[in-house]
């Protein structure tokens, strides 16, 4: 088994579980895209995980929809939640992402196999490639749906992180957020790895950024020891 997949769904399902916990006792759209965001993670590291030790074409086929395609821009849809205040723009890019979301699941659900040999001992981030036939279109649809989620999750903690260290308040606020940006960019840089031949360092890379988005949650919405405690 791909234990570093194994660990990296152990922590990735704790956070989704975490993060959904403070939806429901707070509520706030943004909270319960990063909750959706997380557990989506989850699915791709269990896939991956499951991958290592037996092979099915509907666990890569979820792999593949998960990993490769939604959790970055739900997790960043989580962050627009937060920051898009006024107007109607983050409810409208949400609703686009929904029927985006809609079609790649349609897209990848009915997407076909290949006959190709797969290899349970080799990472699946070296093999769904000759396996799983995707168009032009998905591909295309994949690169999109990463970029608006890295820019959204990414650049907003940069952009929040820059907040509060201009106005000098917040401090683990501050600190919290550059944790999720530098875990979000570990995450998207998984993909990239694979790109250069570093097949080995892709599930590495995933476990990383979920540990370093999760510690960088905690720290932005913990209490400040000087803050003053409820009686």
């Amino acid at each position: 088994m791909n234990y570093i997949s194994a660990l990296a769904t152990l922590i990735s399902i704790v956070f989704a579980a975490a993060v959904f916990s403070r939806y429901l006792r707070r509520r706030g759209a943004h909270l319960l895209y990063w909750a959706i965001g997380a557990f989506i993670y989850f699915l791709g590291s269990l896939s991956e995980a499951a991958l290592s030790v037996t092979y099915d074409p509907n666990l890569l086929k979820l792999y593949y929809l998960s990993g490769a395609m939604l959790t970055a821009a739900w997790l960043g849809q989580g962050t627009i939640f937060l920051l898009v205040r006024k107007g109607r723009l983050a409810s409208a890019s949400a609703a686009v992402l929904i029927a985006v979301s809609a079609l790649a699941v349609y897209l990848i659900v009915s997407a076909p196999i290949t006959s190709a040999p797969y290899d349970v001992s080799l990472p699946i981030s070296g093999q769904y490639e000759a396996i799983l036939t995707r168009s032009g279109f998905v591909v295309a649809l994949t690169i999109i749906l990463n970029i608006y989620g890295t820019i959204g999750l990414v650049g907003g903690a940069i952009y929040s992180a820059f907040l509060f260290w201009r106005k000098q308040i917040l401090a683990h606020r501050m600190y919290g957020n550059i944790l999720i940006a530098f875990g979000a960019l570990l995450s998207a840089s998984g993909g990239t790895l694979v790109l250069f031949g570093s097949i080995d360092w892709h599930s590495l890379a995933l476990l990383l950024g979920v540990v370093f988005m999760f510690a960088g949650y905690l720290q932005a919405v913990a209490v400040p020891a000087d803050s003053p405690q409820p009686g």
